[in-house]
């Protein structure tokens, strides 16, 4: 009976021994690890990283002069520029057993005796391999990472969980920062200043005697105690903007300072106070290449591009006199991402656009220049989005000059286009090409203010998407559109309101 007792023991510490010898191991991970074998060289080309069987060996020149530690299984390795100090660093996704080393923290009595996933940084100097950063807690279990180019600071750090889920981080000083994966955009329609709608907003000027808060609003971060003078036009939208990360408006009709250049149809010139209102209320971009960008002349164009350049918000489509060098696209940063955007309009109602500064208004006309622009804005960008006055007016539907252009940006891997002119509301659709590109693309979202009084001018409506970071790159991840109604009240002050 002994016999089969001291055998049943001699089972039983085996059992236990090879459990531990598995345990150390790392072989009752979870299951989802994905371990990567790969063999990569960092940005000098002179240190070779070889990551097999969980380890990684570092060469030299050609010579060996790293392995990982013996007590951590590398799950994948990168080499990047990580800190954007213009020199790569070695980047380990790890686990070791517990959560910290030799310097835990005073107020943990006991480290962890399970595995847990780490990530570790290390910089390369002179043939060494230095500790940088280590990351006792990553923040999520992670199945994949990567690093991405992108917007300032420069790259970023991508991680993807076992269900799906990406994370996106850059270096921050000391270690690394969460960011958002998805800005919200909304877009308004066609800002149509008719003689009624300034008349009254003169009047409320001169009634209250408030205006100039343009300047006050952007730079120094005072909000307007009242709603005066234009600010009537956006009041009812505010909050929309508010929540956005990115909000967009066409400006239709040119500024003026000069009271004897206001204008009604067909040549319209708008009270510069207008544009303190878009600011009041908090736009990031206007798009003003319109038919009727050019109704003031060189004088229009310069005063609405240069009231949006001093108030900085990002204004698109026209260039003023002393501007003379083409930029077909601008590009704005928000949450890490670059968003290339440019604008168009069909044409200028035959007014000629200056021959001494040809890129005044940016025009729908020569394909193959557009087809180049778009081209080296991916190259230059994260996404490309392109605002266009187009299509036949008071039209509820696309036309073939809409169509043909839609297929060409659609060629160009375009990523949103957003359309306005017809002062009616016209589809909106996703477009998926054979190799599985998407573009969104709204026709006509409408009129934004007007005092046209067809029925179709009077419903307007604002254009809302989401731009996501995906395991396929930046894509549109929502979209929709939310009507909107134009309203005539007592007193002559026009409204718009959802």
């Amino acid at each position: 009976m002994w016999k089969y007792i001291r055998f049943f023991v001699i089972l039983a510490l085996a059992g236990v021994g090879v459990y531990g010898l598995l345990w150390h191991s790392g072989a009752f991970l979870p299951g989802w690890v994905i371990w990567e074998n790969r063999a990569v060289s960092d940005s000098s080309a002179e240190y070779e990283i070889l990551l097999e069987r969980k380890t990684v060996d570092i060469l030299y020149q050609g010579n060996p002069v790293w392995t990982s530690p013996k007590d951590i299984k590398v799950q994948d390795a990168l080499s990047c520029d990580i800190d954007n100090d213009g020199m790569d660093e070695l980047l380990l996704l790890c686990w070791k057993r517990g959560r910290y080393g030799e310097h835990k923290p005073f107020w943990v009595e006991k480290d962890e005796k399970s595995w847990s996933q780490h990530l570790f940084v290390y910089e390369y100097a002179a043939g060494e391999i230095r500790p940088k950063w280590m990351s006792s807690y990553i923040g999520q279990d992670v199945t994949e990472m990567s690093c991405r180019e992108g917007a300032p600071p420069g790259v970023h750090l991508l991680f993807i969980s076992p269900d799906g889920v990406l994370s996106s981080w850059f270096w921050d000083s000391w270690g690394f920062t969460k960011e958002k994966t998805e800005t919200t955009f909304v877009v308004f329609g066609d800002n149509l200043i008719h003689e009624p709608i300034y008349r009254y907003g003169l009047q409320e000027i001169e009634s209250t005697g408030e205006t100039g808060n343009a300047g006050k609003m952007r730079n120094g971060g005072e909000t307007a105690a009242v709603v005066a003078g234009f600010d009537f036009l956006y009041e009812n939208i505010r909050d929309v903007i508010e929540e956005s990360d990115i909000a967009v408006i066409n400006q239709e009709t040119p500024f003026v300072e000069d009271p004897s250049l206001y204008g009604d149809y067909p040549q319209f010139g708008t009270p510069v106070q207008v544009g303190e209102a878009i600011v009041n209320a908090g736009f990031d971009v206007v798009t003003c290449a319109t038919n009727h960008a050019l109704d003031r002349g060189k004088e229009g164009v310069n005063t609405t591009r240069n009231f949006f350049a001093d108030n900085k918000v990002m204004c698109l489509g026209i260039q003023s006199e002393e501007d003379t060098a083409y930029h077909p696209y601008e590009i704005l940063v928000r949450n890490g991402v670059r968003f290339a955007l440019f604008n168009y309009t069909y044409g200028t109602n035959g007014i000629r656009i200056p021959e001494e500064n040809p890129n005044m208004v940016h025009v729908l006309d020569d394909e193959n220049k557009i087809t180049n622009d778009i081209e080296m804005a991916r190259a230059e960008s994260d996404f490309v989005i392109v605002f266009v006055h187009w299509g036949t007016e008071y039209a509820e539907t696309p036309d073939e000059f809409q169509r043909k252009w839609t297929q060409i940006f659609a060629d160009g891997k375009v990523d949103v286009v957003v359309g306005t002119h017809p002062h009616a509301i016209q589809p909106y659709e996703l477009l998926r090409d054979e190799e599985g590109h998407e573009m969104l693309v709204y026709y006509s979202i409408g009129n934004y203010i007007s005092a046209q009084p067809e029925e179709s001018c009077v419903k307007g409506g604002m254009a809302s998407f989401t731009v996501s970071l995906t395991a396929e790159g930046f894509r549109v991840t929502e979209y929709g559109f939310r009507p909107l109604i134009i309203r005539w009240e007592e007193g002559g002050k026009y409204v718009t309101s959802f």
